[in-house]
């Protein structure tokens, strides 16, 4: 089978010849422990830095060159691409502070992170945060909605043109897609989901905008030869879904499976990221989605019981566990494997893949550890019998 072929069996609940593997996100390490050269792509504050000395289409080049080597080297059989900025992008560059710290022209504070390696806020600037009115939201859909259509051929769309040409004979392609999460607003973290209770018209007006230009996005989406869309947005926590799942149900929900539903009449799967923990509204994931990625083992989400709940109606990607990728063993790698593949992989629906993404710290070693069960337990039909007791 052709790698395009395997994901698209797993999908539709066939068995392929062998469990396909992808990723949503891949940080510049991966590429430079597997590659064995530099990148900018995925490369956190170097990418960004880049972009400020007005080196645009360095970082673009990268993207193309070493996006599709790492594929074809660790033989994974889907690809994601993303919109890009467009030409001549060149933002102003925040004022340095010290080697960590950034401010940029508001006061606001940025600092590299020691975790992720992206500039991150530190802490807001002075200016005093001003409520957006019902009104405001209502002008933007109004604009949205007298604005022309997208034009496919954007500059924006650079990089996936380029992986279209070169892989989709082959390989899956999956666009990551903007989506809508809980529509909160708010001077600090705490009052936006109070204003989630408090000001629900503002929140309901702030989803309709949302809504309205993922499934406007769509059109153009669906004329850039992508097999699939991949919306991004967190709902949960590692402990439980990240507000009531009435407020889901209400303001997000409708709007989540008309941007599906639209997909699907355009030719495109949808493939769900959702990090954290999403039992409540799992079952809302299971109507409208073909697929569920980021299952994020750490907060609860065991994939044998996903398997066991919704496996008949949404293919799960995902099963090695994130934390065991950076600080884990080879031995965690092939118990998380046991585990996934036992469970989800028999009868198809299963894609291979992180808990979360290949991240910065991910060791080179436990890459090809996935890699290896695989290519060893990975071809069906599935047989657990034979890759003895976990150890």
């Amino acid at each position: 089978m052709l790698p395009r072929e395997r994901i698209f069996a797993a999908l539709e609940h066939r068995e392929p010849d062998r469990i396909p593997w992808g990723e949503h996100s891949i940080d510049y390490n991966v590429h430079e422990d597997i590659l064995g050269r530099p990148t900018l792509d995925q490369a956190k504050f170097r990418t960004t830095k880049a972009y400020w000395d007005g080196r645009r289409d360095e970082v673009v080049e990268s993207m193309k060159r070493d996006r599709i080597d790492l594929v074809r080297a660790l033989d994974m059989d889907l690809i994601h691409v993303s919109a890009v900025p467009p030409k001549d992008y060149q933002p102003e560059p925040m004022e340095k502070v010290d080697d960590t710290t950034y401010r940029n022209k508001n006061g606001a504070l940025y600092r590299i992170s020691a975790t992720t390696h992206d500039l991150m806020m530190w802490k807001p600037g002075p200016r005093e945060y001003i409520p957006p009115p019902v009104e405001r939201f209502q002008k933007e859909i109004d604009e949205l909605e007298a604005a022309p259509p997208e034009d496919p051929n954007d500059s924006k769309w650079e990089l996936v043109h380029h992986v279209v040409g070169e892989m989709k004979a082959t390989h899956f392609v999956a666009l990551m897609s903007d989506d809508l999460a809980f529509p909160r607003f708010g001077a600090t973290e705490e009052d936006s989901w109070m204003n989630l209770v408090l000001e629900p018209e503002i929140c309901r007006k702030k989803a309709e905008l949302k809504g309205k230009q993922l499934l406007r996005t769509l059109d153009v989406q669906a004329k850039l030869g992508v097999d699939a869309i991949v919306p991004c947005g967190d709902l949960g926590s590692s402990t439980n879904i990240m507000a009531d799942p009435k407020i889901y149900r209400e303001m997000v929900y409708p709007w989540h499976k008309a941007h599906a539903a639209k997909a699907h009449s355009l030719g495109l799967k949808v493939l769900k990221h959702c990090c954290g923990h999403t039992w409540p509204v799992i079952h809302e994931f299971a109507e409208i989605y073909d697929c569920y990625e980021g299952i994020q083992a750490s907060a609860g989400m065991d994939i044998a019981r996903l398997a066991s709940e919704v496996g008949g109606q949404l293919c799960l990607w995902g099963g090695i566990w994130h934390e065991h990728i950076i600080l884990g063993s080879a031995k965690d790698i092939r118990n998380d494997a046991r585990h996934a593949f036992g469970s989800a992989a028999p009868g198809g629906g299963y894609i291979m893949g992180s808990t979360h993404s290949l991240a910065v710290d991910a060791k080179p070693e436990n890459i090809f550890q996935m890699k290896r069960c695989r290519d060893e337990w990975g071809v069906y039909p599935i047989r657990p019998a034979q890759w003895g007791p976990a150890e």
